[in-house]
């Protein structure tokens, strides 16, 4: 690979400010370098298990280390660091050794040395879990993109009930004006403010149109939550985030999870089977 893992990707994502899927990363990096035998080869003890994906990813853990690039959900992504580490070290290798400096004193810091994964030819421990942590989010992102509509609008309303809300209303099948769910944070709902939701099993994100209708159903006295499994346009969020009369959260795919599993104990156990977890260890690799 002519260009070293990371420039390679450090290109691609510099074009994709959002950030980009690993997978999607490591098959574009494969194309636009040259691959060796040696990187295109398997190891020996694991026959079928390409060294390329390894390195790139081993690679990127100095970058990780620096915080110029952040890994969540499966997606990596630049960091503001990291954009301006390539304009300070525009030259190739002094940006490969300045993100080697800046592991090396991360990696003087832990009790314990990170084992090179080129060494024993079985990866270290960070790459092994993200690795398991990026399979086990495909699954779990591909399956709430498909959930009936109707089980995501439960799945919401569970949500709410262990986080000590009041649900007392879920739409039925058919036309819901634009509320899926009503709650309230006390039994009667004789407090304010209520809480009106919207739930949107969509592939494409909530445009700002989508937002501003929702947001005329809500009025002074109202909190307003918006689930969107495509997520938002930047021009939603930013919306959304100067609204003063009106209160708004959005919650798109990810933290939507996140609370799923924040509060998964406090969930009943017939409203888990709508996203059922199980919790799988590994050895965690030092932070």
């Amino acid at each position: 690979m002519q260009k070293g893992p990371f420039l390679s990707v450090d290109d691609l994502l510099l074009k994709h400010p959002n950030g980009m899927s690993a997978k999607d990363v490591l098959a574009q990096v494969e194309h636009s370098v040259t691959l060796t035998e040696y990187e295109n080869g398997a190891y020996p003890n694991r026959p079928g298990d390409r060294r390329f994906e390894h390195i790139v990813r081993f690679n990127t853990i100095g970058p990780v280390k620096a915080g110029w690039l952040v890994k969540t959900k499966g997606k990596w992504i630049l960091t503001e660091d990291g954009k301006d580490a390539l304009s300070k070290y525009p030259n190739p290798e002094e940006l490969i050794k300045a993100a080697g400096r800046l592991y090396l004193k991360w990696k003087a810091a832990q009790p314990d040395s990170v084992e090179d994964a080129e060494e024993n030819g079985t990866g270290t421990a960070s790459t092994a879990l993200e690795e398991a942590e990026e399979a086990a989010w495909a699954e779990i992102e591909k399956y709430l993109k498909n959930i009936n509509p109707y089980d995501l609008q439960s799945l919401v309303a569970a949500l709410l009930k262990a986080m000590a809300y009041h649900v007392s209303w879920v739409s039925p099948p058919g036309p819901d004006k634009g509320i899926d769910i009503l709650a309230h944070t006390d039994p009667l709902g004789t407090q304010n403010p209520r809480i009106k939701v919207q739930v949107k099993r969509h592939a494409e994100s909530v445009a700002v149109d989508g937002l501003r209708a929702f947001l005329a159903l809500l009025n002074d006295q109202d909190v307003g939550i918006f689930v969107a499994t495509g997520g938002f346009t930047t021009a939603a969020a930013g919306e959304a985030r100067t609204q003063e009369k009106r209160k708004i959260t959005l919650l798109d795919l990810e933290k939507l999870f996140e609370l799923w599993v924040q509060h998964y104990d406090k969930i009943s156990e017939a409203d888990k089977r709508l996203l059922p977890l199980r919790p799988v260890y590994y050895i965690a690799p030092p932070a």
